[in-house]
């Protein structure tokens, strides 16, 4: 068969190439390229890495201002009071009292007036009732008491008290006996006039006092204290009044001393006797608005056998 021109050209040149393709392919392979010993036409034998640079430490980094550490936590403990952890003493819870029956209505307490007076001895109640009348009287009383402290010789015993009578020459009432001022503005005078000076001035009115002698409208009068003196009768009350003195005093609801108290009185308080039987330890009284017994000797008004009716 006869070729054209170009058909001959175009076989001469793919021949080779052909022939060629299958060294080209082992050539390529990685396996050729790595067992090849440097020959004319290999590929040269793979380079050692070189060893990589060391890597710099590091930069610590700081932690940001905003946040703290977490705080490490105590091992856990018993349970504690919250007292007892500030090192604070605790209250002991006080003991339990059994029920108590319903305490009785308290007993109340009488004292006497305050102001009533501006006494030259205020701890007496009966001296607290009345006061000097003018500084003259104290002044000679001084001057009298310092001529018988100075004088050498003592003085001359006094003479006997002359005896008094058992009853008033002016109403026939036993004497003594007892009465009550009735009045807040009582003058005692030295004798029985108004030409004597006054010695006291009693400001307290149903002060409870002792007739001891008569004259016509006078009356001389004891007070609780024992001063003696004149009124006039016109100042004096038949009412019966008595004062508690010494210490306080119960008003009791029945004549007997286990009795409940009605009322409890200071000493210096004034009552009222409403009703005493004769030779009888109790006397019923009155103070204020209360009412009850109280025991005769236990009082300053009343004569220890003597009927009040």
């Amino acid at each position: 068969m006869t070729r054209s021109g170009r058909a001959w050209h175009v076989d001469a040149v793919t021949r080779p190439l052909h022939a060629a393709l299958p060294a080209l392919l082992l050539l390529a392979s990685p396996a050729f390229g790595q067992s090849s010993l440097g020959q004319a036409g290999s590929l040269p034998p793979p380079r050692a890495a070189a060893p990589a640079p060391p890597a710099a430490p590091a930069a610590p980094t700081a932690p940001a201002a905003a946040e703290k550490p977490p705080r490490p936590r105590p091992p856990a403990k018993a349970a504690e009071k919250p007292a007892e952890r500030r090192g604070e003493k605790t209250a002991e819870k006080p003991p339990e009292k059994p029920a108590e029956k319903p305490l009785a209505r308290a007993t109340p307490t009488l004292q006497p007036r305050p102001g009533a007076s501006n006494s030259a001895k205020p701890a007496s109640p009966a001296a607290a009732a009345r006061r000097k009348p003018a500084p003259a009287a104290a002044t000679a009383a001084g001057v009298a008491a310092g001529a018988v402290a100075g004088a050498a010789v003592p003085p001359p015993p006094a003479p006997a008290a002359p005896s008094r009578p058992s009853v008033g020459p002016a109403t026939g009432l036993p004497l003594p006996r007892f009465a009550a001022l009735g009045s807040n503005q009582v003058n005692l005078r030295i004798g029985p006039d108004l030409r004597y000076k006054i010695e006291w001035t009693y400001q307290r009115k149903d002060l409870p006092v002792q007739i001891v002698e008569e004259h016509e409208h006078w009356r001389r009068i004891r007070d609780p204290e024992g001063t003696e003196g004149w009124v006039q009768r016109p100042l004096l009350t038949s009412r019966r009044s008595f004062l508690v003195q010494g210490e306080e005093r119960a008003l009791r609801s029945r004549p007997e001393a286990n009795a409940e108290p009605v009322a409890r009185l200071k000493p210096g308080v004034i009552g009222m006797i409403r009703h005493c039987e004769a030779e009888s330890a109790w006397c019923e009284a009155r103070v204020g608005d209360y009412r009850g017994w109280i025991r005769r000797s236990e009082i300053w008004g009343v004569a220890p056998d003597e009927a009040i009716n």
